[in-house]
């Protein structure tokens, strides 16, 4: 990496998740709580902070979130009649295999009643499945797989990409193949049928990725290969335009972009053009978000975890390898434009680091998952950049 860990981010960082671990109920007696989004990016914190400092502590937190996230997500909610694995399978076949019925988000209320009418804004509080979440998860778990020498989660990591495309894709009545947004608890029928944005780009980056950590770092597992489903992402993800004005989206893209620079550049999967057209949205977004003016408006009044995605995303360029061979000279060039943006990271971490800007309501309201986004600021790199194998341990 061209930087790196800085002791004093690093430290930050450690301290917000063993207090975040604490708070949910992952190292203490507090009430447990898991919401997919947060946790994926806590796992790779976690993982971060054990290479960086070889701690077993921070070990034994990534191998504890995992196994909770996968028996409470992928178990059904506690007012829910339905109980056991959300996926159906026996109480041992689900230990075996505990995504295969996908993952719960974790929103405090239960999912929407068939009968029951839409309502846009309840619906952010209600349970079910977001692909976007699952993908998140697919990578950290992936990324667990790598770091820690377990073959296991890299396989969990290929189920759950296989699951998630077989319930969230499908053909419209007008031939075309879309992507819905929301899905019920047991990826029976559709919560919200619209499609994501960046969903199919998201899906295909992950998959790919996935190939890449069966093949570097399970080569023994007979993971079923993902060909079918990166061909049918790659299909409907060269329809969709990617631009955005959304911080949270602009790092996604970012993440999206560092992941495709780190899979070999010849591999017939990857869509010829792609990493140039998503860093180009990523630069032309940045300018649209800075000219709308929204960073100079009072925290109170702003969403951290959205900013923070923005500024993981900007981490970019410090976190990829020196020397990068699937880059093309115009990918470089691209990188080199997002260092231009160096001051924005630096801005939206100082603003959320301020102790001020953490007693805001704004902050408290969503305070698990703007704490352990700004660790990953803090602290990017497992996050950011695909893991390479470690040798094999006992995980």
């Amino acid at each position: 990496m061209t930087q790196p860990h800085s002791l004093a981010n690093l430290t930050a960082a450690a301290e917000i998740m063993l207090d975040f671990s604490a708070r949910t109920g992952l190292s203490s007696e507090k009430p447990v709580r898991r919401y997919l989004w947060t946790d994926a990016f806590a796992l790779c914190n976690f993982l971060t902070l054990y290479q960086a400092t070889q701690e077993a502590q921070y070990k034994d937190l990534a191998l504890a979130l995992i196994a909770q996230v996968h028996d409470i997500l992928g178990h059904h909610r506690p007012d829910d009649p339905r109980k056991g694995w959300i996926s159906g399978l026996s109480k041992e076949e689900g230990r075996a295999h505990p995504v295969a019925g996908g993952l719960r988000i974790g929103k405090p209320l239960p999912e929407r009643e068939p009968d029951a009418p839409f309502d846009p804004q309840l619906e952010w509080e209600r349970d079910g499945q977001y692909y976007h979440y699952l993908t998140k998860w697919m990578h950290a778990l992936a990324q667990a797989g790598c770091i820690l020498g377990n073959a296991q989660f890299t396989q969990w990591a290929t189920e759950l990409a296989q699951v998630a495309n077989r319930a969230f894709v499908y053909r419209a009545r007008d031939g075309s193949t879309r992507m819905h947004w929301k899905m019920r608890i047991d990826l029976s029928a559709p919560l919200v049928a619209s499609m994501g944005q960046h969903d199919p780009l998201d899906g295909l980056v992950t998959c790919l990725a996935l190939e890449r950590a069966a093949q570097l770092c399970a080569p023994d597992q007979t993971a079923n290969r993902l060909d079918d489903e990166i061909a049918l992402l790659a299909q409907i993800a060269e329809g969709q335009a990617l631009e955005t004005d959304d911080p949270l989206g602009l790092g996604g893209l970012m993440f999206d972009a560092g992941r495709l620079l780190l899979i070999a550049s010849d591999s017939p999967l990857v869509p010829q053009g792609l990493t140039n057209r998503v860093l180009q949205a990523a630069l032309t977004g940045c300018d649209q978000y800075l000219h709308q003016g929204s960073l100079n408006m009072p925290p109170a009044q702003r969403l951290a975890f959205r900013e923070l995605g923005l500024a993981i995303g900007l981490s970019l360029p410090a976190c990829l390898p020196t020397a990068n061979e699937t880059a093309t000279d115009l990918s470089l060039h691209q990188i080199e434009a997002l260092t231009h943006y160096q001051p924005v990271h630096d801005y939206i971490i100082k603003t959320w680091r301020a102790p001020q800007n953490q007693r805001l309501e704004s902050w408290l309201a969503h305070q698990d998952i703007n704490s352990v986004m700004l660790a990953t600021s803090l602290a990017p790199e497992t996050f950011l950049i695909l893991a390479t194998p470690t040798p094999s341990e006992d995980a």
